[in-house]
């Protein structure tokens, strides 16, 4: 992410404030960057997610397109690396390999067999992948929906028994829980209660699963991260600094499996 204090206000026409996107060229390529005001914002911030793999410019509500033109132009480069840097994108189609609670799968359609999407064992025949298969019925237009509708579901079993098991133990009652899939936290915890989750986490390994339900539960007890909201978290799980390590050297590359957000 990049951010820079050099915008000051401009007063913006109406016809200026409504360009919702910009477009610049750098090295043969053409970089598409959506413009996002921000009444609270004070300077220009360009980031690059990953899991949309687009560029977003964050801007105060008067800063000029101009200015914000300039900005971009200066750090199109950063913006060109950033991108190329990213994770090859894994779709979820017939073929390819996605984790299930940290073990690969390899995606196999059963067009001929009913059902939705189930697991196999690897086939030992010869020629054949040892991967465990994650099956999928139907048609190729069904398999990414399948796909994911599966892995939802088994985020969300392993999510309720998580939270239910931790819950119970320090004696509180989390108001819902919610699945999403969320780009820039894993978890979270709201004022009235309800927890919300990425359903990706079913991908990684189940100690990161596990140590983020144990995370979010504590906030029903402490709403910070104060030392004895650690603590609580300690009397959770011991996959505390296990599960941290493995989210910042690995949760950004499940953001690359899709489907995909447009």
């Amino acid at each position: 992410m990049l951010s820079s204090l050099r915008n000051p206000p401009s007063r913006t026409s109406p016809r200026s404030s409504e360009v919702t996107c910009l477009e610049v060229a750098h090295a043969g390529e053409v970089y598409r960057i959506t413009l996002k005001r921000i009444a609270s914002a004070r300077r220009f911030t360009l980031r690059v997610r990953a899991a949309t793999r687009d560029v977003v410019l964050t801007m105060p509500p008067r800063s000029s397109i101009a200015s914000a033109r300039n900005f971009v132009e200066e750090h199109v480069g950063w913006i060109g690396a950033r991108l190329q840097h990213l994770p090859k994108p894994m779709p979820f189609g017939a073929g390819e390999v996605v984790p299930i609670r940290g073990v690969n799968h390899i995606i196999v359609r059963k067009p001929q067999q009913r059902g939705t999407a189930w697991i196999e064992p690897g086939r030992k025949s010869v020629g054949a992948s040892m991967l465990p298969q994650l099956c999928v019925a139907g048609g190729p237009e069904h398999v990414a929906r399948r796909v994911k509708d599966f892995l939802m579901r088994e985020a969300k079993r392993d999510l309720e028994a998580a939270v239910t098991r931790y819950a119970a133990k320090i004696g509180v009652t989390p108001r819902r829980i919610t699945l999403r899939d969320t780009t820039s936290r894993w978890g979270s915890c709201s004022s009235s209660g309800s927890l919300n989750f990425s359903w990706r986490l079913v991908m990684a390994p189940s100690f990161v699963l596990d140590y983020l339900a144990a995370h979010e539960v504590a906030h029903l007890v402490y709403m910070n991260h104060s030392p004895a909201f650690w603590k609580v978290v300690g009397r959770l799980t011991t996959h505390v600094d296990r599960g941290e390590a493995w989210l910042k050297a690995h949760g950004a590359g499940l953001l690359r499996f899709g489907p995909f957000k447009t």
